[in-house]
């Protein structure tokens, strides 16, 4: 558990918003330093479609990631990756090799909803 110079309060933890989106296209990112595959998820009418790359070729396909949903931040300022536009971070936790195993709802909710 962290200490207390760890510590949020829940304002800080309200200024990151993470919300819910359905891959809607992925491709390869073969200039990528670390391989990786760029995604363009759908966070419905509230955001649209947003992009980003995600190092993610261990666990999944191009093929495996379509319709799938996943949770985002969506409020990171764009980052610029190679000739790419990253405008969202796709969370995930490490499996015991520090690949990326993505995080989604268990059950279908509304795209763009946020979590609380």
């Amino acid at each position: 558990m962290a200490g207390d110079e760890g510590r949020i309060t829940f304002g800080d933890f309200r200024k990151v918003e993470i919300r819910v989106g359905t891959i809607v296209r992925a491709e390869p990112f073969p200039e990528a330093r670390q391989p990786a595959f760029k995604l363009w998820v759908d966070f419905g009418e509230a955001l649209g479609v947003k992009k980003t790359s995600a190092q993610i070729t261990r666990h999944y396909t191009l093929e495996d990631v379509i319709g799938r949903q996943v949770a985002a931040v969506v409020n990171f300022p764009p980052k610029q990756i190679g000739r790419f536009m990253s405008e969202i971070l796709v969370l995930g936790f490490p499996d015991e090799y520090g690949e990326v195993v993505m995080i989604r709802p268990d059950q279908t909710v509304p795209d763009g909803g946020r979590l609380y």
